[in-house]
């Protein structure tokens, strides 16, 4: 493919002009039996966290489709005498401390109570948790740097997790579109036959990798059950590692590689067409330290930006699911097992509209169906087949942005929005750019960060 990172506006606009590098049309690419890409994006990198839900991240990020005023989640929404209930809060500001809020699959149905978002606190009281912790959120105090990825670039208000429990079944609908035979857990026989998005690539001669944080070659899910401590996760957050034929066939094992590849990839311009991206540490796990998931995708995009695979990446961050987290928006439910709650995602590339907030309907599938598009690969399952794609959030008829290091420090555009109290039951509602700052590699800019008072833990009306 024709490089053509640094065409002057006239030449681009030429270009444009005699369809060399025309946008897609309604959010669809055309089809091709060619193995190059249909669009300027010839890079996508997908960076998977780790249990957060979207109104917990950015429900009072100006703008978006965040915590609505007037919300106060019962205790107990199947008891009509009792109105307490608890409010959203700004977690650290109270008495309420992080944990690692439960999220089964159990805990999902109880907290969407069919439709009525309303058994959030409910839910984590029968698992002997403070089901308050529910209603806690973070905001720009805690994630700088997410907030000024949104100013710069896309945040994605209606991206939901594909399957309303935990992290494995995510995890399988991230690379197959589909549960797996294993639905809820890890089989023991692995995954069988399923096919993925990286069989679709590999069959067509399209470069992947799939890099993984202190990678463990020898945990995978036939040696999972002897593994100790945390890397025992890496079997349910490297779906590939499920499947004998991704072990046993060397030209597919040799693709999963530490994360320290990616690293040299940028540096010697051999990032792969399609690249994913698991963490070990920094997972932002709950309850784990979100400034140093932050630090580290930080560290990721920054090397992206420095090398010339900038001009024709997308690279995408979001979040297995929700954590047990609130979120007012209901899932809809395409069928048994999801749509899952909504979850962060941000879109970061020379091509994605300046501080766009998109509310087009996606979830995990939503990957799998660009790239699909994008190199014109068969889909794997009726998800991504019926999925949208999201490839509204580019602006494909502007030449490519120059890299800019994202600062850390919060300035914001906008003041904090603090939710207001109130009471809901019953149906439960589904009802500009930040100026950055190009600088030396060397540094990064700062900026000033403002703060508001936090609202109160928890409003009781009786």
């Amino acid at each position: 493919m024709i490089r053509h990172p640094r065409l002057t506006l006239p030449l681009w606009a030429a270009a444009i002009g005699l369809g060399l590098f025309g946008p897609p049309q309604q959010g669809t690419l055309p089809p091709d039996s060619d193995s190059q890409p249909k669009t300027l994006i010839e890079h996508v990198i997908v960076l998977m966290q780790e249990n957060h839900s979207f109104d917990n991240y950015f429900g009072t990020y100006p703008g978006a489709d965040g915590i609505p005023p007037g919300t106060c989640m019962p205790i107990d929404p199947f008891d009509p005498v009792s109105r307490t209930c608890v409010a959203p809060f700004h977690l650290g500001e109270g008495e309420v401390q992080p944990d690692d809020p439960d999220h089964s699959s159990t805990t999902f149905r109880l907290q969407f109570n069919r439709g009525r978002m309303d058994g959030f606190v409910y839910a984590l009281n029968l698992k002997n948790q403070d089901g308050r912790l529910a209603m806690a959120y973070y905001d720009d105090r805690d994630l700088p740097y997410y907030w000024n990825l949104a100013d710069e670039y896309v945040l994605f208000d209606r991206f939901f997790s594909s399957a309303g429990g935990g992290s494995f079944t995510n995890h399988v609908y991230w690379v197959a579109a589909a549960p797996g035979p294993g639905e809820r857990d890890l089989p023991p026989e692995g995954l069988g036959d399923l096919p993925t998005i990286f069989d679709r690539l590999q069959e067509r001669g399209i470069s992947w990798k799939f890099y993984v944080q202190n990678y463990d070659p020898t945990i995978t899910y036939r040696t999972r059950a002897e593994a100790i401590g945390p890397k025992a996760s890496q079997a349910i957050w490297v779906p590939l590692l499920n499947y004998a034929r991704y072990l046993d066939d060397p030209q597919l094992f040799a693709r999963i590689v530490d994360l320290g590849e990616y690293f040299k990839d940028l540096q010697n311009e051999t990032l792969p067409a399609v690249a994913y991206i698991v963490p070990s540490g920094p997972s932002e796990h709950p309850p784990s330290s979100v400034q140093s998931g932050q630090r580290f995708v930080r560290t990721v995009i920054n090397e992206l930006m420095r090398s010339d695979a900038w001009y024709s990446s997308a690279f995408i961050l979001t979040y297995d699911d929700w954590g047990g987290w609130y979120d007012h928006v209901p899932p809809p439910q395409v069928d048994a097992y999801g749509y899952g709650f909504r979850v962060p995602a941000l879109l970061v590339s020379p091509y994605a509209r300046p501080g766009h907030i998109d509310s087009t309907v996606l979830d995990f599938t939503s990957i799998l169906k660009f790239i699909e598009e994008n190199w014109g690969l068969e889909s794997l399952a009726v998800r991504d087949a019926r999925a949208k794609s999201f490839v509204t959030a580019f602006d494909f008829s502007q030449p490519p942005r120059e890299p800019r290091v994202v600062p850390w420090e919060r300035a914001g555009k906008e003041p904090r929005q603090e939710p207001r109290r109130g009471v809901i039951y019953g149906a439960y509602g589904a009802a500009l750019v930040l100026p950055a700052v190009l600088i030396g590699w060397a540094r990064f800019g700062a900026g000033r960060r403002g703060r508001v008072a936090g609202s109160p833990v928890a409003a009781s009306r009786r």
